[in-house]
């Protein structure tokens, strides 16, 4: 019976329109986000909110434009760099892209194993963070790809742990809307960095990718659907879907990440505690002061959002490295048919569990990380607006005026926030 009714609710047509931008967007909110948010709200309260509104418009802008590259060439987006530029922009871009997505995975791994960890109170930290990487690397693997993605929309349901954590606490939402609109923000090298690290984790490179490849994924598993390019009768309801399936999946991603620092904001803030470097200790702070429900939401909410972005972090490095040396890839292929690629997925999880093992700071590690991701995604953006802008890539599907504006905007404030990155160091 509750198989049968699992099937009933993942087959619902609305369900089944949202895909590559829903799961895109509730794996932004990964753990080492989740910490990121959380500190956010435990040092500033309410005074950083604003930022996850700045950066809709833009996450929304640049994703749309990942989508359309993927669903109108129907090649991922290194494939398309590839095409229109040199190899070697290529391979220094995906090659940064390696490192710091098996970093952000050895976080989000490490932050796994220790939420579950406090929940049982009992085992190793390290152990149970084993288990999840074997438990991603085999769910990649061994499950066929539209079992894959139907497991992944349901869990971006995890996510509602943290908007269900805000409403188990007192919140006072007269000032939570007048300090998003009119903050009082002191410009500090604290607030600065954080601010840049908010716009880092919300704006990632491994997004990108992940998001176009998705789209490719998408016309390789329906017989019906084909490249834009070579089947322009489906451009109208296509590029619809597109955007409707962004606008919701970047708007879940912040709406989640806002609560995340509303929720820290009014507990752990308000009770003094302002230093979290983790999104386990988030949990863990909670449970004296928030009470046994928010931390346990919380913590549960870290192994599912971790499940949902474990995958994506790999599978977007695959993408990446594969079609930059032309190697077969898309997870509707079986291992024997793609070597190469999932060789790649099991190199970047395992990876990052082997990492934490090592004699390796965590949080210095997460702090590369978003440095890495940073820099890399200023050029890759640049490059990406300009694919989207070529005729022989694009054929008559460029970018519109306003998409141009808002994914050029995106540009320069991704700018801005590295240059202050690079100031505040």
């Amino acid at each position: 019976m509750p198989f049968k009714l699992f099937r009933r609710l993942t087959d619902n047509a609305t369900l089944k329109s949202l895909g590559p931008g829903l799961i895109t967007g509730a794996a932004d909110d990964d753990p080492s986000g989740i910490a990121t948010y959380s500190q956010a709200g435990a040092q500033f309260g309410f005074n950083t909110l604003w930022t996850l509104v700045l950066t809709y418009p833009f996450m929304v802008g640049i994703q749309l434009v990942s989508a359309r590259i993927g669903r109108v060439t129907g090649r991922g987006l290194a494939a398309n760099i590839r095409r229109a530029y040199s190899p070697w922009l290529l391979y220094v871009i995906v090659a940064l892209l390696l490192v710091a997505n098996v970093i952000n995975i050895a976080a989000d791994i490490a932050a796994m194993g220790e939420a579950l960890y406090l929940v049982t109170g009992t085992g190793s930290s390290h152990l149970y963070a084993l288990g999840f990487g074997v438990l991603c690397l085999a769910l990649q693997v061994f499950l066929p790809y539209a079992t894959y993605v139907r497991y992944l929309k349901w869990l971006t349901l995890g996510l509602l742990a943290y908007v269900a954590t805000a409403f188990a606490v007192h919140m006072p939402w007269t000032e939570v809307f007048a300090r998003t609109v009119w903050p009082h923000f002191t410009f500090t090298k604290e607030s600065v960095a954080l601010i840049v690290a908010v716009f880092g984790t919300t704006i990632s490179p491994y997004l990108f990718f992940w998001q176009a490849s998705q789209e490719v994924e998408e016309i390789r598993n329906d017989h019906h659907t084909r490249a834009l390019r070579t089947r322009p009768r489906d451009a109208v309801a296509q590029l619809r879907r597109i955007k409707s399936d962004t606008l919701i999946g970047m708007g879940f991603s912040n709406i989640v990440a806002f609560f995340i620092m509303l929720t820290t904001a009014v507990t752990l803030g308000a009770h003094g505690i302002t230093d979290i470097q983790s999104s386990a200790q988030a949990a863990e702070a909670l449970r004296p002061v928030a009470g046994e429900f928010a931390f346990l939401a919380f913590a549960l909410g870290i192994i599912g959002t971790g499940m949902l972005a474990v995958p994506v972090l790999a599978g977007s490095a695959a993408y990446a490295v594969a079609e930059s040396f032309r190697w077969r890839n898309g997870m509707d292929l079986k291992m024997v048919e793609a070597r190469e690629f999932y060789g790649i997925i099991a190199l970047a999880t395992l990876g990052g569990v082997l990492l934490d093992f090592a004699p390796v700071d965590p949080i210095a590690a997460l702090v590369l990380s978003a440095q890495i991701n940073g820099v890399i995604a200023v050029p890759i953006m640049a490059v990406m607006m300009m694919l989207a802008h070529n005729r022989k890539i694009m054929g008559a599907y460029t970018l519109t005026t306003r998409h141009t504006l808002i994914g050029w905007a995106g540009v320069a404030v991704m700018m801005v926030a590295v240059v202050a990155m690079f100031a505040t160091l």
